[in-house]
């Protein structure tokens, strides 16, 4: 451990002229690029990369700005550009991440996609870090729990050379009760570790030395304050939030690019440990960076008050009535807020499938849950939801968008949805935080008003003469759970069958609105009690016995007959023959008269 960290503290021209050397020896063989707005995941504004970004990152460096390794990546690169980064179990160690660093990488990158997807990690990030603060946990030397054994040190930020912080954990992380020490394959300091200490592994401890605690850490804290990692900007204002340096951004974002060319799985405990050590620089400024000359500290200006003291331009001198101009009261330092009180991620918070029948009020409410930076639930965050859709739904009292705070649980809950009289698909959308705004958008369904029976409310058989209307008008009652079902929708068809498979093309019929005749209506509704009555029905000249369906959403259906037949004829009535009346009978005695004879018209001789 000592010889690791003699090697790690190494100073001197030498430092300089290898890197140097090293950093010229890749711009001329085209290996991954050191411009600092370059790579995949760096295609933003390149003036936003460099010195002036170290300059306005108001973060405290993660390591104390400790010492790191400068070697930079191999000159020929593992693959070329776009291939793909799961390449099999071969090639250099160089080029190889031990299995359970990689591992541990790779998820941290799902879990944070998980809880800020906007912040868009990629894990090569995590593996440069990795890379330059510790060698990948000294080439892979972890447990099977991903702890590295023996535990990995910086040394101690004493101020000899390195910044001076005191101890700030009672040497729990570190075992330096005097001065802090970077710690773990991600190099915490104390300090950043009990803002930022993660459990990964969920063995219930956030130990900065188990490299799956100590990426989810790192990848939480380089996402902090909004930053979108895609954006060379952000991701150069991430790397430096780590470790204030010019030439640590250089090595990390060199071999970002390396990673992101290819890299494959090597056994743990295999991989190779950088030799070169940095040589500990302050903080970059405004006029920090390559070729520029170190910053020179004005002097003090003697103070009249002192001895010795000159009065400067303006000040009063006895017995002259001058007066000095009244200097102005420094600005109060602004508080950052701390990863505990910064917004991190927004999730759903057990909503459910969002389904109603119109006009009714939704059984599931809306419900997000807010977190911190660090992933913890975070209160007292605004969360603004909106009805997207043509439904009509709206929230309780009518309005389409509400805003509400989060509780002390992070939960945020959205006031009772009232499904609209059109059923159709609609969308509620929650959205949380400033500047890069977080999103859930939620999927929601208004149904038609549903009946479960549906009845005809007369009995008189319905029939009607080939040619003929039917006189009596065909009325019917829908309810749901008994109660009367208003607004129901009713399709009404002319079948052959009860159960509604084949419709009939002859028999009875409806009329459309042009006159010509049609077997199904689609745009019947029920009433405010539940009533339907159906448009007059028709009879063509086919006569029988007919089968109208009618149906509604939820199920309910009823069948219902109409017979064509021609109307029954009358039989005449007969009529009785005339009697004769008979001839009076003769007196007794007496001989019935004889006819006479027929004239014939001849005289006698």
């Amino acid at each position: 451990m000592a010889a690791h960290i003699r090697r790690r503290l190494r100073k001197g021209a030498t430092t300089t002229a290898v890197a140097a050397a090293a950093v010229a020896a890749l711009a001329a063989s085209q290996a991954p690029a050191v411009t600092l707005a370059d790579g995949a995941a760096g295609g933003g504004d390149p003036k936003a990369a460099g010195e002036d970004t170290a300059s306005t990152e108001d973060d405290d460096a993660a390591t104390g700005n400790s010492p790191y390794y400068t070697d930079l990546p191999p000159l020929v690169t593992p693959n070329k550009p776009g291939a793909s980064s799961n390449l099999p179990v071969t090639g250099s160690a160089e080029a190889g991440i031990p299995a359970s660093i990689l591992a541990a990488y790779k998820q941290a990158e799902q879990t944070v996609r998980t809880t800020d997807p906007t912040c868009r990690l990629p894990w090569q990030l995590l593996a440069a870090i990795g890379k330059v603060e510790s060698g990948q946990a000294r080439g892979g030397r972890v447990d099977a729990n991903g702890t590295a054994s023996p535990p990995i040190l910086g040394p101690a930020l004493n101020g000899q050379g390195f910044a001076l912080i005191k101890d700030t954990d009672g040497g729990a992380y570190d075992s330096d009760a005097v001065h802090d020490r970077a710690v773990g394959p991600m190099q915490f300091i104390p300090s950043t570790w009990a803002s930022w200490g993660q459990d990964a592994n969920g063995d219930g401890r956030k130990d900065p030395n188990n490299i799956y605690d100590a990426a989810l850490a790192a990848g939480r804290y380089l996402c902090a304050n909004d930053r979108d990692l895609a954006i060379a900007a952000d991701l150069d204002k991430a790397v430096l939030s780590y470790n204030r340096s010019n030439e640590y951004l250089r090595t990390v974002r060199s071999w970002f690019s390396y990673y992101q060319r290819g890299t494959h799985e090597i056994p743990d405990g295999t991989g190779t440990l950088p030799t070169t050590p940095s040589t500990p620089s302050p903080n970059p400024g405004p006029s920090t960076g390559p070729g520029a000359g170190p910053s020179a500290t004005p002097s003090p200006k003697p103070s009249p008050d002192k001895p010795g003291g000159k009065p400067g331009p303006g000040s009063s001198k006895p017995g002259d009535g001058s007066t000095s101009p009244t200097p102005k009261p420094p600005k109060p330092p602004t508080a950052k807020p701390t990863p505990a009180e910064t917004f991190g991620s927004l999730e759903n918070a057990g909503t459910g499938p969002l389904r109603a029948t119109a006009g009714q009020a939704f059984d599931e409410r809306v419900a997000v849950l807010a977190r911190n930076a660090l992933g913890a639930p975070l209160g007292k965050v605004p969360v603004t939801f909106t009805v997207t859709g043509n439904t009509g739904t709206l929230f309780a009292g009518g309005k389409k968008t509400v805003t509400v705070r989060t509780g002390a649980n992070g939960t945020a809950t959205a006031p009772e949805l009232r499904a609209g009289e059109k059923a159709g698909e609609f969308t509620v959308t929650a959205v949380a935080g400033t500047g890069r705004p977080r999103t859930l958008t939620y999927a929601a369904t208004v149904t038609a008003r549903q009946a479960d029976d549906l009845a005809r409310t007369g009995e008189k058989t319905l029939v009607a003469a080939p040619g003929e209307k039917f006189a009596d008008a065909v009325t019917v009652k829908a309810t749901y759970k008994d109660a009367a079902a208003a607004g129901v929708a009713v399709t009404a068809t002319m079948v052959k069958d009860p159960l509604g498979l084949f419709d009939n093309d002859k028999g009875p019929y409806f009329k459309d609105a042009a006159g010509k005749p049609v077997r199904t209506l689609t745009t019947l509704t029920t009433d405010a009690e539940g009533v339907l009555r159906l448009p007059e029905i028709f009879a063509d000249e086919t006569e029988g016995t007919f089968k109208l369906r009618l149906t509604t959403e939820g199920g309910a259906s009823v069948v219902i007959e109409l017979t064509i037949r021609a109307p029954e004829e009358t039989a005449p009535e007969e009529t009785a023959p005339e009697e004769t009346a008979p001839e009076e009978a003769a007196p007794e005695g007496t001989a019935p008269e004889e006819a006479a004879p027929k004239e014939t018209g001849t005289p006698e001789a």
